[in-house]
């Protein structure tokens, strides 16, 4: 018998997956998790019935929410991953040699499903330069005195305990545990299927930033595969990347380039219309 995970984003719109097999499920204190080999993705992380990663596709998302703002940044060294237990991002961080790699992540569970299950992201999180808080990433920067150089939020969609991660107090909070020079990114979802959230989203951090820009990639085994972040910075412009101008990139990347970088920021129209078509966007 065959086994399909079906993702049903709207009445009219749904997503099959063809499963290999089932490696882990349960019931988490905050939602249902899932690991299991999907035929043409590789290992795959579900989330309330939601793909999150395959190993297949990752590099493109988690290069994109961290070298971004990493090359932007003159001097990325204390860094705030909110959400990301899987790993990938913090994986990604390392290759810039930081200080100090704090990850907030609500739900222990996905840290240790996997660090067993997807070591190939879940691993980068024994480094010891990584220091892991399990908490709730809004209290967490409503409390603490740490300031960062760069927050990553690094969420997943906007249902149960990642509601609040799109919300204007939020980033708020974000902007006063940010340094003077200090840049967030966070993943805005599809500008298809999610153009209210995206709109509320650019609009809150435009009034909070001096600097804010929405910027594109495509993830295939994300919805309609179209995706977006939205960064926005105190002072750097990341359409003038210093660290790639005085830099080379010696990095192992697979997606990420200095092209890619700049190419990112170009928007299609009705893109540009949904985050309000200005200068900053």
């Amino acid at each position: 018998m065959e086994l399909w995970l079906v993702e049903e984003h709207t009445p009219g719109y749904s997503v099959n997956w063809k499963v290999m097999q089932t490696l882990h499920t349960e019931k988490t204190p905050f939602q249902e998790l899932a690991v299991v080999e999907t035929k043409d993705f590789g290992r795959a992380l579900i989330l309330d019935g939601i793909v999150q990663i395959t190993l297949a596709d990752e590099f493109i998302y988690h290069e994109m929410i961290v070298h971004v703002p990493l090359f932007t940044h003159p001097y990325p060294k204390e860094i705030l991953i909110i959400g990301g237990g899987d790993g990938a991002a913090v994986r990604e961080v390392l290759k810039h040699s930081p200080a100090q790699v704090d990850l907030i992540e609500i739900d222990k569970r996905v840290i240790e499903a996997c660090r067993r299950y997807l070591p190939e992201v879940g691993g980068s999180l024994d480094d010891p330069r990584v220091r892991i808080v399990v908490d709730d990433g809004l209290e967490y920067v409503k409390q603490t005195e740490r300031k960062y150089d760069v927050v990553l939020i690094d969420s997943s969609d906007p249902i149960g305990p990642a509601t609040g991660l799109f919300g204007r107090e939020f980033y708020q909070d974000v902007y006063r545990v940010l340094k003077d020079d200090g840049i967030m990114v966070a993943q805005t979802e599809s500008p298809v299927f999610n153009k209210e959230l995206l709109a509320g989203v650019s609009k809150n951090l435009q009034e909070i930033f001096p600097i804010s820009r929405v910027y594109l990639t495509c993830i295939p085994s994300y919805i309609t595969g179209f995706w977006t972040f939205t960064m926005a910075s105190k002072q750097y412009d990341p359409l003038q990347p210093t660290r790639l101008t005085r830099e080379p990139i010696g990095f192992d990347f697979r997606y990420y380039t200095k092209e890619v970088h700049q190419a990112a920021f170009v928007l299609p129209l009705f893109v540009k219309e949904i985050v309000g078509g200005g200068p900053d966007c």
